[in-house]
């Protein structure tokens, strides 16, 4: 007999397979639950558990000057946040109203333009919002304050447990301020984008390439896995020269002021490579500072005036049409030039009479440039223009700058009964002295360059080359736009005539007396449009463009000022900027030995001022001078203090400094030290003469507020 008892165990098995069908028929049916009903709901839990495709942005790159030093770069800054719906959910509400008090205290020390009570006020409304992305502090901040701010109560918390969080930000920082700013270019800060200049140019190749990274929540802990790495940004290296950029903008800036100037433009290249070695775009603001607000230099298309006579006569040399020796009248000064009265700026004195074709570049004789050129060309304007367009004036400069445009200069045209349709008799004698054209400083410049390259038009260049992890990734060479603008015979005259124009014409003072200088001056009224040349006060173009030194050219450069009414002078305007600009770069070039220098009269310790030891002991060191004291030469931070002569050398001694929310005292510093000093502390400054200070308007120890200006004197 069967010991299985069917009768009893199979309602057992009944029961069960009951009770498991039920089971999994309530499965399946919570699932299609969740699946329909609640599909909404998990798919909003998930999200905040994961997030896929985020991506990395990469590091942005640098722009570096000719020789190597940061002009933009790229610093790490942050947005502080507060998520007041997860301290909630993690059960810290509590935590949070026992250390508000000393939270809002403490953030009022580190920003000070907000009260504690400010801050709570601010705080509270975002918690009683539960809002997940609240501000703390409205603006960016840097690495130092982000780390103050996370050491407080609640927010030293993990984001998990405490919600505070921050955003990072790639900022863009000039170690060399304003310098050459509107050719650098800048970034719109809250998007990251670049707005103009070589930021906006070379913007694909300083942004580099987003990586992607996807997270996943894991054990209470977010967990980055990068599918895609970022690929950081290349530097460009410009031709740009910090200390020409600097030297042309002090120059052009102090005759500005001196003569209420509304425009001035430096542009400074290297003759045989084309390199910009400095472009300076200065313009009065409303509240009568000198701003760089537009690329004047590279975008300006207004009446070059006398400037553009040597193209003229040039044009005319190398056609052989005259030679030097040809003489031209020029009355006593007002020539009715086909019905229309051309006249010299010494037209009052009886004028020039009759003089050589050299002299007319000279004394820059409107007379006399217009009717060589009218007398010779006069049948035939499409010659002159023709010839105009072989010297390279009229060429694209291909410039990396957006807003830069070509010289416009009018090409005649004849209608079918060949008349022309867009000349004029006047046309011809008024366009041979810089009128009726349209041509940018640059452009003026890049043809001069070529006079003094012996008739070999060189390319404007602004970057060299493009490095990645300090290896060149790709190179822009010199590039040779004309071999050459005209006969090499022409050339040499003219560039005789304009060393002559400097040494006995009317560019004088931009001459020097340790080297010769060549070049032209520039004095064209600005036409006001409609109103024409006389509407309501008369605008002004002064220039001189030229090269140095004379006799073997290694730089050309340009100055151009706009002002409104007289006096004006190309000559004695310009001149002596350029003169100030040529000097003070052939002066850097000088390398002179300490020990040719020294005699038995003279002091052999130099004297220092008062500033970065740092700077200091690698200054003496390298000129041979023994140094004792904190120099502070391992440290990345300046060391400030006093150096004094002993029988033993240098000894350098460290001066206190007060912190960082005081104004410290920088009597007897140069103007570099000190406003680096005062700038970091977020002091504005302004400068009054040259030399060491030997006044400050803030006190040291005065303690600093937001918007506080401090005015330096120097001597």
């Amino acid at each position: 007999m069967s010991k299985f008892d069917y009768k009893k165990i199979m309602p057992r098995y009944t029961v069960i397979a009951v009770l498991m069908t039920i089971a999994a028929v309530a499965v399946v049916a919570k699932s299609f639950y969740i699946m329909t009903v609640k599909r909404d709901y998990w798919e909003k839990v998930a999200s905040r558990q994961k997030a896929d495709s985020v991506t990395v942005k990469p590091m942005r790159g640098n722009i570096l000057s000719s020789d190597g030093q940061l002009m933009a770069s790229s610093l790490p800054e942050y947005k502080l946040f507060m998520d007041f719906k997860t301290l909630h959910e993690a059960g810290n509400d509590s935590l949070w109203e026992a250390s508000v008090d000393t939270i809002c205290k403490e953030l009022s020390h580190i920003f000070p333009e907000k009260s504690a009570a400010q801050f709570r006020s601010d705080l509270e409304a975002g918690r009683q919002k539960q809002h997940r992305h609240w501000a703390v502090w409205s603006k960016r901040v840097d690495y130092n304050t982000k780390e103050a701010v996370m050491k407080l109560p609640v927010f030293n918390l993990k984001s998990i447990r405490g919600g505070f969080h921050v955003e990072e930000f790639n900022a863009r920082r000039r170690p060399f301020g304003s310098l050459a700013g509107r050719t650098v270019g800048d970034l719109y800060g809250a998007k990251d984008t670049a707005r103009f200049g070589l930021e906006l140019s070379y913007d694909s190749v300083l942004r580099g390439t987003e990586g992607i990274t996807h997270r996943r929540k894991v054990m209470n802990h977010y967990l980055s896995i990068v599918d895609t790495p970022p690929v950081d940004g290349a530097d460009i290296v410009t031709t740009l020269d910090v200390n020409i950029q600097d030297l042309a903008e002090r120059c052009i800036l102090d005759e500005l002021k001196a003569i209420n100037g509304n425009v001035g433009v430096v542009i400074v290249m290297e003759v045989a490579t084309g390199d910009i070695k400095a472009i300076v775009n200065m313009e009065k603001c409303p509240d009568g500072v000198y701003r760089e607000r537009k690329n004047h230099a590279v975008s300006d298309l207004l009446e070059p005036g006398s400037v553009f006579k040597t193209a003229s006569i040039l044009v005319a040399l190398d056609d052989g049409v005259v030679d030097t020796t040809y003489m031209v009248a020029t009355g006593g000064g007002v020539w009715n030039m086909h019905g229309r009265n051309m006249k010299d700026h010494n037209w009052t004195r009886g004028g020039y009479g009759t003089i050589s074709l050299p002299r007319s570049l000279e004394v820059s004789s409107n007379i006399g440039v217009s009717r060589i050129i009218d007398d010779h060309y006069g049948k035939n304007p499409e010659k002159f223009v023709e010839g105009i367009y072989r010297t390279g004036l009229a060429d694209d400069l291909q410039i990396p700058l957006f807003g830069s445009t070509p010289a416009r200069i009018r090409m005649p045209r004849k209608a079918a009964n060949g008349q022309y349709e867009n000349w004029s008799k006047t046309a011809l004698p008024w366009m041979s002295i810089g009128y009726e054209t349209q041509v940018p400083p640059i452009s003026t410049l890049t043809f001069y360059n070529a006079i003094a390259n012996n008739g070999k038009m060189m390319r404007p260049r602004f970057v060299k080359e493009v490095q990645k992890d300090g290896v060149t990734i790709a190179e822009y060479p010199p590039f040779v736009m004309r071999n050459r603008i005209a006969k090499e015979s022409t050339i040499k005259t003219m560039q005789t005539i304009l060393t002559h124009v400097v040494s006995q014409g009317l560019g004088k003072k931009a001459g020097s007396k340790s080297f010769a200088v060549a070049g032209k001056t520039g004095t064209a009224q600005i036409s006001q449009g409609a109103g024409g040349y006389k509407s309501g006060v008369t605008n002004y173009l002064l220039s001189f463009c030229g090269f140095f030194p004379a006799d073997n050219p290694r730089y050309s450069c340009i100055v151009c000022i706009q002002k409104a009414g007289l006096p004006a002078s190309g000559g004695g305007m310009c001149g002596p900027v350029f003169r100030n600009v040529a000097e003070g770069i052939m002066a850097q070039n000088l390398k002179l030995l300490v020990s040719d220098a020294r005699d038995s009269s003279s002091i052999l310790l130099p004297d220092v001022k008062y500033g970065n030891l740092t700077a200091a002991n690698i200054v003496l060191s390298r000129l041979g001078f023994k140094t004792q004291g904190n120099s502070g030469s391992h440290q990345e931070a300046p060391v400030w203090g006093y150096v004094s002569r002993e029988k033993t050398g240098m000894n350098m001694k460290q001066d206190k400094i007060y912190g960082k929310q005081y104004v410290p005292t920088v009597l007897g510093m140069g103007a570099r030290d000190a406003v680096y000093m005062l700038e970091g502390r977020g002091v504005k400054v302004k400068l009054s003469g040259r030399g060491k200070v030997v006044e400050q308007s803030l006190p040291a120890g005065h303690k600093i507020a937001k918007g506080d200006v401090c005015i330096l004197r120097l001597n």
